[in-house]
């Protein structure tokens, strides 16, 4: 029964391991971390990305930190939002765009790495209107008429940066030529994030910061989280629960198929033999002695106290008593003449023993 329910318990294990992972494969939703181009929630990046590769740009991620990848100057390098940033990594950002290369860059609270990545970099506010306008004709304005955002984010102070999408005297957008590059400071990631991306210029802002198609775009992933990853670490982790589903309904098929440990059963009492059996063997005990009645004579002993005491006899009582009690407790005469006699002869050995059951029956 045991083995039964474990079996059971592991079948249902593997059908609900299978549908999970079916039912999550083909069913729509959102995810990922903010300002990553893997992320298709509200914040991600992935609509960004998309519409990159729509134009005409050759799109990547890399999954290794800014001071270990081989960054082309030729290329633009996408830097938004990061979660984790060291200085190692400005300074290999910094030398990537001296070389030649595009880096859009910013997002929240960018204050922290900025200032190492450019001097006289803009100060950053978080408060801010919704909506831009361009400001100047330049290359990130191109094509662009408005642009809207979650007001989460502004440039309050360009400092050494020039202001090219804004109001007043705030703005979203500023540049800045480094050595050969350009550096492309963005104060709030939103009008890019897949929830406004199809808002008034946004798209149009996108594709402008991005440069000329013939430019590679690089999504910066490992400050997001998106490390390299090898071995189990890099299942998804859908896939990683599916397995471990797996797993424990293999757990319990195995432990299905174990001897269940007790502690010993006793051994059970030898059956006692079928009654004829029993009087054979007792007979040839009787007869191998030479003289059964002597051997018998308890027996016929037992007998006689049992049918004094029955009958409320005295020990010494007469025998002509004692047989007329025998025959009131339905002994026959044989029966009755060996319990009253004083000795058991070895012919009435039989007699003896009948008499015996018929007063103990008597007696229940």
């Amino acid at each position: 029964m045991r083995r039964r329910a474990l079996k059971t318990l592991g079948a249902l294990v593997v059908v609900l391991a299978i549908a999970a992972a079916l039912i999550n494969q083909f069913t729509p939703h959102s995810s990922g971390t903010p300002s990553s181009s893997y992320a298709t929630a509200a914040d991600g990046l992935a609509g960004y990305a998309e519409l990159l590769s729509q134009a005409g740009h050759r799109v990547n991620r890399l999954r290794v930190t800014p001071a270990r990848a081989s960054l082309d100057p030729g290329q633009t390098v996408v830097l938004l939002d990061p979660a984790v940033i060291v200085p190692d990594d400005v300074r290999a950002l910094r030398s990537f765009v001296a070389r030649g290369g595009r880096l859009i860059a910013g997002g929240r609270d960018p204050e922290a790495w900025l200032d190492e990545l450019l001097s006289g970099a803009p100060a950053w506010s978080s408060q801010a209107p919704r909506e831009w306008t361009p400001l100047l004709p330049v290359p990130e304005t191109t094509g662009v008429s408005s642009a809207v955002g979650d007001g989460t984010g502004a440039w309050n102070n360009p400092g050494a940066t020039l202001p090219v999408v804004g109001q007043a005297d705030e703005s979203l957008v500023t540049v800045v030529k480094l050595g050969r590059g350009r550096l492309v400071l963005l104060a709030d990631s939103s009008p890019l994030q897949n929830h406004l991306l199809a808002d008034a210029g946004n798209a149009a802002l996108g594709l402008a910061l991005a440069g000329p198609p013939t430019r590679p775009i690089a999504f910066e992933e490992a400050v997001h989280g998106y490390g390299e990853a090898r071995g189990l670490a890099a299942l998804p982790t859908r896939w990683k629960w599916t397995l471990l589903g797996l797993l424990a309904a293999a757990v319990l098929a195995v432990a299905a198929r174990f001897r269940r440990l007790a502690p010993p059963r006793p051994p059970a009492p030898a059956p006692q033999p079928p009654r004829r059996a029993h009087v054979e063997a007792l007979a040839s005990a009787l007869g191998r002695t030479g003289h059964p009645g002597q051997a018998a004579a308890p027996v016929q002993e037992h007998a006689r106290a049992l049918l004094h005491r029955r009958a409320g006899l005295p020990p010494d009582a007469p025998s002509a008593e004692a047989l007329a009690a025998a025959r009131r407790f339905h002994l026959n005469d044989e029966e009755a003449e060996v319990v009253a006699a004083p000795a058991l002869s070895d012919e009435h050995v039989m007699a003896a023993g009948s008499a015996l059951v018929k007063l103990t029956g008597a007696g229940r």
